[in-house]
């Protein structure tokens, strides 16, 4: 256990650390909040082309849902056969259905490793810092004039939340309510609706509970890293519907 501690801290926690505080010394103001947002954004980039594969794959497996319905009901007494055609299905269309299990493997211990830099307020121990990082002498904590970040603050967990829910809704599938009506329940479509009401509606709320209990440089961070990702998606949007309406004209 303490082996993964100190390969954590070595890998994730000490360079995020350093880079924290390298913002802080060099930014004009030795602003805290505006090297949250960098260092958040400069995260996002590192995990860009991993995310952006894992969303574009999430797109394209929304838009064969019916050929896998399809496939399904064609072979619904037939487990193996199912699963060869879906993963033919997928080789046709260029999907790896394991593209979002990978960033959830690359993206959680890097959020942990924010999570543990900002859980506390902006507090640096030197026995964390690089002997070529100095220990920022002057930071500014108070952000745009009303947030002191070392402090709760309900206004940015309420943002923090209220970006959250944009994001998941953005994200997430709307529920077909014609289908919802027409057709009997089965477990599977109840299970999957019921993770599409809770990541939409209770995770913002489970946000803000956290967020509204810790140093407001959190709530910065979840913020700025959701704001991010409504971007990213609505990009991946239109882009998709580009592509989906030339492949229909050609």
């Amino acid at each position: 256990m303490e082996f993964l501690s100190n390969f954590f801290n070595l890998i994730f926690f000490k360079p995020f650390l350093n880079l924290f505080a390298l913002l802080i010394n060099i930014l004009p103001g030795h602003s805290a909040g505006l090297a949250i947002i960098i260092l958040t954004i400069f995260v996002k980039f590192i995990i860009f082309a991993f995310q952006h594969r894992a969303l574009v794959t999430q797109k394209k497996i929304k838009e064969i849902a019916p050929e896998i319905k399809k496939i399904k009901e064609r072979y619904k007494n037939n487990s193996q056969e199912q699963a060869k055609k879906t993963m033919e299905l997928y080789r046709a269309h260029g999907i790896n259905p394991l593209s979002s299990f990978v960033v959830i493997l690359i993206q959680l211990p890097i959020f942990i490793a924010l999570y543990k830099i900002f859980l506390s307020g902006i507090n640096f121990d030197s026995n964390h810092l690089y002997s070529f990082i100095k220990t920022p002498s002057e930071i500014k904590i108070n952000f745009l004039g009303v947030f002191d970040l070392t402090q709760k603050s309900h206004l940015l967990a309420g943002l923090a939340a209220l970006s959250q829910f944009f994001q998941m809704k953005l994200a997430m599938p709307p529920v077909e309510e014609g289908k919802k009506k027409s057709q009997p329940k089965n477990f599977k479509e109840e299970l999957a609706r019921n993770m599409s009401f809770q990541a939409k509606y209770i995770m913002p709320f489970f946000v803000y509970f956290i967020a509204s209990r810790f140093a407001s440089a959190l709530s910065l961070y979840w913020t700025t890293m959701n704001l991010f990702a409504i971007i990213h998606e609505s990009i991946v949007r239109r882009k998709t519907k580009a592509y989906g309406r030339a492949d229909k004209n050609n």
